[in-house]
């Protein structure tokens, strides 16, 4: 998943995939702990997807409040 790809979508489509990303991490963090989790790439990759998300709906947000300012102050 490619920060360019995640900017395409809505508001909804972010937080379901964030939603599952971190019930996927909370199931990875239990296999890594019992040494099951077969390949530990998986969790890193997880991890980086849900900044990913976070960083675009950040981004979106810091946009918001911007557009906010500048209409404020016309």
């Amino acid at each position: 998943m490619k920060a360019e790809e995640i900017r395409d979508w809505d508001e909804i489509e972010i937080e379901a995939r964030l939603k599952e990303l971190r019930e996927e991490k909370f199931k990875l963090r239990f296999q890594l702990s019992m040494m099951e989790l077969e390949d530990p790439n998986l969790f890193r990759k997880v991890r980086r997807d849900i900044a990913r998300l976070e960083t675009v709906k950040k981004e979106r947000e810091l946009v918001a409040i911007e557009s906010d300012h500048i209409a404020e102050g016309s």
